[in-house]
Order: structure tokens, then C-alpha cells, then sequence
């Protein structure tokens, strides 16, 4: 059989399962115009994937300043305005000015695409937020492919940007675009915001929208945001919270110039050592921070939520082998959820000013800088986790009764953020994913941080949830990110379907 045939008789028969199941009866989805759009992705699916291949080849990396770069963010952001203005959508390129860097030099900010789909009062709107920059990519950091031409591998996907976040993207677009080619009406209005620096800390965004709160986002019913992974390779996920993240910086100062260890060493209170002392007191061999006070405003654990982790589909054996790694703190799948997102944790990331090279340097650094974060978790304040810190540091500091000078700085600080799980676009996202998927959704936290859920909750006052479309193994932020091309494609038909259940729930 041609297996284009054969997905299309794939996706008939999930529908008539579902219907025959009595799936439809209780809300009554439109089982006709549901199999019409089905089908219109699995035949266009490699329309589809062309697409992708297309927007993964603008090398968009937001992270590194350099001109060439902006330029093809700039291209990126004017290709989405295309396409979404082909799809019929009044679009708004928004100039967000320049950003100055550090080292003297301006840059501009790519624009922010605000676009809009119908305005029928009388149907729900659903604001897509997406973003269209990348992390930097070279074939020599140990890809097996270029990243910035998308190759398709026993069904995989690779490319910088295929999971994070241009797939999603334009699954999402894809989705409008089958209900457009098939000349139906979208059953609910649509509107984007799409960003291009959201990997550099989605710079001036947070202004933007305060700005257009009571006007862009004025008439937004729900926001959705697709931009993490299933806990799984294989069952789909709904993501209803996510760590905060307090990112610090300790320096400990002897002098600017840094000293030879035959001349100077034995006699000087070296910063590398108060140094490595100050880390060292942070975090036990167990995973527990040793700041005290940081868990005192950590949300208690109820037995619901004890449950939630039980009802999750996570495979130890597979999480472990795929993490490459021969053990895990805990032994326990309920553990393991619990300590990457419902308690805090806290990493330590680099050392600046030590000698890190290769061969054997015989030096005292006379400056460094030791970089940590916490990830914070409800019920935790900002302001009030750097006050801890920095006391701990100061205590620890003090009883080395050293000569040289230490200063704390907080220099990021994202609360966490936790959604209702009962909001109207959760149950559709539930109902969406047993039609496309024919199980129930793993509801899920996320241990990363991801600001604009948050930004968008405290700001527009609207309901957000998390969709995410890749698989656990997806690799994003690394070498041979990839989405596989079922990710890809039922991801597309689950936001069709999302669509159709919002009609009917709003």
C-alpha cells in the first residue's frame, strides 16, 4: 500500500474507533469535518516538512551578537510575516529598537510579529505565542549532520530549531492553513505573538506587552505556548508549571593579577580556595541545599499531588538510558518528578578567571568568579531566596577569616509559575490529545524555566497552558536536535483538534 494510503486509512479508522467508542457523544465533535482535516495533513505532510526544512536553514541564532546573525533573524521574522499573511492574517511587524551590548556596539532587536485571525465576537480567541530564534550550532561541536539543513533519519527530523521552537510553530500555522485550504471557517479567532530573541532573554518582549495589554491582547481568551517536551518518547504531555531560576555570581578578590604558586604559594589566602570552599557549602553529595531557610516557603506536598505523579508514564530504565546516565539520585519515579519539579535544586555551572586550558599551569588566580543557580519552585520569593544566599555566603566567608574580598550578586531572578489544571483550555487540550492520540495526556511540571508563562499570567490576566509536540529525546539546546516527523504531524492534527474542542467548550 502507498503509505500516504495507509496513514490517511490510519487516521479514518482512529476516527471511527473514537466515534464508535461514543468519544464524540459527550461533546459532540464534528466527526466529518474532523476526518476532512485529518486527512488534508497526512496528504500535505511532506508539503509540510519541506516547510520546516526551509525555515531551519535561516540560521536565526539569537545568542551570539554579530551582524550576520541579526541579519538572518531579520529574514526569519519577515518569512513568518509572509506566511501568516498568505494564511489571511492581519499581521503587525513590531520595531522593537536596538539592544546595547556590553562591549559598546548596538544591535538591532529582530521585530515581533503580532497577528490576527478573525474577530468573531461570538467565538473564543486563542493567542499562539511561539519563537523563532535558535542556540548556536556548528557541524564541528559534534553534530552529525548540518545543523541548519533539516535531514530526515528512520523518521527523525534533524536541525537546529526543529523541536525549539520553529516545528511547533508551524505546526500550529499548519493547523490553520488545513482548515483554510479545506474552505471551513476556524472555530475559534486566532491570534500570534512571535518572537525572535526569546533564547536571549526575549529582550524588550515584557515591555511590548504591558504595552498592548488592553489593546493586541484585549479581546484574548486563553494563551498557548508549545515550547517544551513530553516526559516520554512516545505519550503526549499537558504542561501546567515550571521551575523559577535565581542565577548567582560569587567573586572572591586577592588582587587583579594572578600569582605564580613557587613564589607565593603557602603564604596567601588563596581565592580559589575560599572560593571552592564557598561552593562547597552550597549543596550535600544527596542533592540538598544547604542554604538555610530555602525550603521554608516551598509548597506543602498533598496527597492529589502525590497521585498525579503515580498516573505518569515515565520508564526509569529509559529515562536513565537516554539521559546516558548510570544513576539518579533517587530510585523512585515519584521521587524523581518530585525533586525536578516541585522542589528546588541548585547546580553549580563555572568558575571564571581559573585556568581551564590544557597542560599544566603552575598559577594562583588572584580573581574568580564562581557562577551557581537555584531553581525555585512555588511557593519561593525571589528577594527572599538572594537574602538567603548571600547571608549563607557571608557566614561561611567569615569563619575562613580570610584577607580577601567577596561579593554576591544575584543576577536573574524568575519566579516559578503553576496553572489551574480545571481552566476551560486544559480540558479541550485533554480532549484534543485522546482524539489524536487515543490515551490520556501525562500531566506534567517543568523543571527548566520558561518566563513568558509566567509574564503572560501575571500581565494579560488570561489562562496559559503548555502544549508541548516533541518527544523527551528531542535534545533541545543540543547537539542533533531533532523532531520526529509523527511528533511533527500529529502534533499538527492535535492543535486542528485543540481548535474544534475550544469551539465547543468556550
Amino acid at each position: 500500500m502507498d503509505p500516504k494510503l495507509g496513514r490517511m486509512a490510519a487516521s479514518l479508522l482512529a476516527v471511527l474507533l473514537l466515534l464508535e467508542e461514543g468519544m464524540f457523544s459527550s461533546h459532540s465533535l464534528p466527526p466529518a469535518l474532523l476526518e476532512k482535516v485529518f486527512q488534508y495533513i497526512d496528504l500535505h505532510q511532506d508539503e509540510f516538512v519541506q516547510m520546516l526544512k526551509e525555515w531551519v536553514a535561516i540560521e536565526s541564532d539569537s545568542v551570539q551578537p554579530v551582524p550576520r546573525f541579526r541579519r538572518e533573524l531579520f529574514r526569519m521574522m519577515a518569512v513568518a510575516a509572509d506566511t501568516l499573511q498568505r494564511l489571511g492574517a492581519r499581521v503587525t511587524s513590531v520595531d522593537m529598537g536596538s539592544q546595547q551590548l556590553p562591549d559598546g556596539q548596538s544591535l538591532p532587536i529582530p521585530p515581533v510579529i503580532l497577528a490576527e485571525l478573525g474577530n468573531d465576537p461570538t467565538k473564543g480567541t486563542v493567542c499562539f505565542y511561539g519563537h523563532l530564534d535558535v542556540q548556536p550550532a556548528d557541524q564541528g561541536d559534534g553534530w552529525l549532520t548540518d545543523p541548519y539543513v533539516l535531514t530526515e533519519v528512520d523518521g527523525k527530523l534533524y536541525g537546529r530549531g526543529a523541536t525549539d521552537n520553529k516545528g511547533p510553530v508551524l505546526a500550529w500555522i499548519n493547523a490553520v492553513s488545513a482548515f483554510r485550504a479545506l474552505e471551513q471557517d476556524l472555530p475559534v479567532n486566532i491570534k500570534f505573538i512571535i518572537e525572535g530573541m526569546e533564547e536571549a532573554g526575549s529582550v524588550a518582549l515584557e515591555e511590548l506587552v504591558e504595552k498592548e495589554k488592553n489593546r493586541f491582547f484585549s479581546g484574548v481568551d486563553y494563551i498557548v505556548i508549545s515550547d517544551n517536551l513530553w516526559i516520554s518518547q512516545r505519550k503526549p504531555a499537558i504542561t501546567y508549571g515550571t521551575r523559577g531560576n535565581s542565577y548567582f555570581t560569587v567573586e572572591v578578590k586577592c588582587r587583579d593579577q594572578d600569582f605564580h604558586s613557587g613564589t607565593f604559594g603557602g603564604i596567601l589566602h588563596e581565592p580559589m580556595a575560599d572560593l571552592v570552599a564557598l561552593l562547597g557549602s552550597l549543596v550535600d553529595s544527596s542533592g540538598h541545599i544547604l542554604v538555610p531557610g530555602i525550603y521554608d516557603e516551598v509548597a506543602p506536598l498533598t496527597e492529589e499531588e502525590i497521585n498525579t505523579y503515580k498516573a505518569i508514564h515515565l520508564d526509569l530504565e529509559e529515562y536513565r538510558n537516554s539521559s546516558r546516565v548510570e544513576k539518579f539520585l533517587f530510585d523512585t519515579k515519584e521521587e524523581i518528578l518530585m525533586h525536578l519539579w516541585r522542589y528546588p535544586s541548585l547546580s553549580i555551572h563555572g568558575i571564571e578567571g581559573a585556568f581551564d586550558e590544557p597542560g599544566a599551569k603552575t598559577v594562583i588566580p588572584g580573581q574568580v568568579i564562581g557562577k551557581f543557580s537555584i531553581r525555585l519552585v512555588p511557593h519561593m520569593n525571589v528577594s527572599v531566596v538572594e537574602k538567603q544566599v548571600t547571608r549563607h555566603l557571608e557566614d561561611v566567608f567569615s569563619t575562613r577569616n580570610s584577607s580577601n574580598k567577596m561579593v554576591v550578586s544575584m543576577t536573574l531572578g524568575l519566579h516559578p509559575w503553576i496553572a489551574n489544571i480545571n481552566d476551560t483550555q486544559y480540558l479541550a487540550a485533554k480532549r484534543a490529545i485522546r482524539t489524536v492520540f487515543g490515551t490520556e495526556p501525562d500531566m506534567i511540571r517543568d523543571g527548566s524555566t520558561i518566563p513568558i508563562a509566567k509574564m503572560f499570567q501575571e500581565i494579560v490576566h488570561k489562562s496559559v497552558v503548555l502544549i508541548p509536540l516533541g518527544a523527551v529525546d528531542d535534545g533541545e539546546h543540543s547537539q542533533n536536535e531533532k523532531i520526529n516527523r509523527w511528533n511533527y504531524i500529529e502534533g499538527t492534527k492535535l492543535f486542528a483538534a485543540f481548535f474544534l474542542e475550544m469551539a465547543q467548550l468556550h
